[in-house]
């Protein structure tokens, strides 16, 4: 199995909401309070960085978008201030070449000793890709990946790529000296729109959190697409973590994220929510249906130690895994028996939770690289 920790480069806290932009409503902002924010600063992001490396995770993947620092420039910061630590920068086919990210990689791999990957994230909010300047709609947009995709692995190969598509033209496509190793390509989605695309490029298949029998029949339709490819796909999961000594401490740590929530920034943010084109997003707002009707905290745990209570307040990944360390390390280890090979984490505070994971969970599951960190 393969751990990769979270980057917070939009905002990071004691709570779901502390300095999210969107969720507050007039003269309600959580960012005031100096102990519910923490500044996306170079200095703190590279204390959650060396904090990921120390604990043994192999990686860290960094987000796109405008409500974050931009993941390229981040990235390479920091991969000064790290060693061995990878780095999963996410970008996104609506704002960027093909055969500049190709040539971006490139330098990247050569100036950081081969510590990238690549998250390609095709979006679903039109909202976010209107700041883009992107207003294609959501076949397109998967057709256009598709392209992206093609472009950029022609660039890294040995002649020059041509491709005349509907959406790029590209003539003689190359980089001088292509990367490497090559990066992983890291690809997400659940639409009918992205499977295939998945299936024709992607390395590694990125799901996003939901009960076990969900996850294992979305990587069965992936596997069946990516054989009649002619390929195979490794399988990734994306997760929140809340872990303590005990159960009764992690369950009473995640009801803290949510102490003093106001029910009105749920309902925004669930109103906003509903407006995205992402399949996944549409697989993850139903998890938290039960308790935004008038259900018990209780309904926000959709299946043992699976908690959907970060998607009340945020999009995308909405699910956490909260209990015990050993709890948690069984939780994993059942994902990864469906054959999820790659964990990507995170909690809140990032910091202070990669300790929780690296020195609690990690340990459990064998994982040779966090003995070597911790008594380096």
């Amino acid at each position: 199995m393969t751990f990769h920790w979270f980057l917070p480069t939009g905002s990071d806290g004691t709570t779901l909401t502390a300095g999210v932009r969107g969720v507050h409503g007039p003269g309600h902002d959580t960012a005031t309070a100096p102990d519910r924010h923490r500044a996306p600063d170079l200095r703190y992001l590279a204390q959650i960085a060396q904090a990921a490396e120390h604990m043994g995770f192999d990686a860290i993947l960094t987000p796109a978008g405008t409500f974050n620092e931009e993941a390229w420039i981040t990235c390479a910061a920091l991969s000064q201030h790290t060693e061995r630590l990878k780095f999963l920068v996410a970008l996104r086919p609506d704002s960027i070449s093909p055969t500049l990210a190709a040539q971006m990689a490139a330098t990247f791999q050569r100036h950081s000793g081969g510590r990238l990957m690549l998250n390609v994230v095709t979006g679903g909010d039109p909202a976010e890709q209107a700041r883009y300047g992107d207003h294609l709609g959501k076949a397109a947009r998967y057709a256009r990946t598709d392209e992206w995709l093609a472009v950029l692995r022609g660039a890294w190969s040995p002649e020059p790529f041509t491709c005349s598509g509907s959406h790029y033209d590209v003539r003689g496509a190359a980089v001088f000296s292509p990367p490497d190793p090559l990066p992983g390509v890291y690809f997400g989605g659940s639409s009918d729109e992205a499977l295939p695309v998945a299936a024709r490029h992607a390395d590694v298949y990125l799901t996003w959190g939901e009960p076990p029998v969900d996850v294992a029949a979305k990587l069965e339709r992936v596997r069946a697409l990516a054989a009649g490819a002619g390929r195979t796909v490794r399988f990734g999961i994306r997760f929140h973590v809340v872990t303590r000594d005990t159960s009764e401490q992690a369950w009473a740590a995640a009801e803290r994220l949510l102490v003093g929530i106001d029910p009105a920034h749920v309902a925004r943010v669930q109103s906003t929510l509903a407006g995205s084109q992402s399949t996944g997003q549409a697989r993850q707002s139903p998890l938290s249906t039960a308790y935004r009707h008038g259900g018990r905290t209780a309904d926000l745990e959709v299946y043992p130690n699976v908690w959907a209570g970060v998607g009340l307040l945020r999009g995308g990944a909405g699910t956490a895994l909260v209990g015990s360390h050993r709890e948690v390390a069984d939780r994993i280890a059942e994902y990864a028996a469906l054959g999820i090979e790659e964990f990507i984490l995170s909690g809140f505070p990032h910091l202070e939770e990669a300790y929780e994971v690296g020195e609690g969970v990690l340990p459990l599951l064998g994982a040779g690289t966090v003995r070597a960190a911790v008594g380096r």
